[in-house]
């Protein structure tokens, strides 16, 4: 079976190491721990990664966090993949850092990669791993801190955190949102 795993984030320089682009640097993780790479293609980065007999679609969208959805929707058209297998990698300024949680769908909590997403497929109930990325910031300068880079002592803490991640993601696969939610969501 195929799923689509989209990790969200920005493309560019500028843009590389944020808080915003957890997504992207979890798919890099993966895809450098399975020594596979991604390919330029329509509306992102992709890679294809092969996990005991299934297959994992990473994509890096390329349309910029605000319009995640027109990528997220073509790669599930052009690889015949429903919404039941699709899994949204993202930030999330609710969550300390390095705490991981799963949900089968919700809100966007503010998130315009997640409300652009919903918004394109006409529906929330799509899986998402949240990856939180604290939210130690003076009122008024969230955009400001999504957009910075994580400290030395912060990079330490993700290391591990952007591995278990990974792990997340192909459990999803194999043994489905419910029992990856009971065995991660606390760890």
């Amino acid at each position: 079976m195929n799923y689509l795993i989209a990790g969200l984030g920005n493309i560019g320089d500028e843009y590389d190491g944020t808080r915003h682009n957890i997504g992207f640097r979890i798919l890099d993780a993966l895809a450098s721990a399975s020594n596979i790479s991604f390919q330029d293609r329509r509306y992102g980065f992709v890679g294809e990664l092969s996990v005991k007999g299934q297959k994992l679609i990473l994509l890096k969208p390329s349309t910029y966090m605000n319009l995640s959805g027109n990528a997220v929707r073509y790669w599930m058209k052009e690889k015949k993949i429903p919404v039941e297998r699709l899994l949204v990698v993202n930030d999330d300024i609710a969550l300390p850092l390095g705490t991981l949680r799963m949900k089968p769908g919700g809100s966007e909590g503010g998130h315009n990669g997640l409300r652009h997403i919903t918004s394109v497929l006409g529906t929330n109930q799509y899986a998402r791993l949240r990856f939180g990325v604290g939210h130690d910031y003076p009122h008024g300068s969230q955009v400001d801190f999504v957009l910075s880079r994580f400290s030395p002592e912060e990079e330490e803490i993700l290391v591990k955190r952007v591995e278990l991640a990974g792990e997340m993601i192909k459990s999803f696969c194999l043994a489905g949102i419910q029992n990856t939610m009971n065995q991660y969501n606390n760890k």
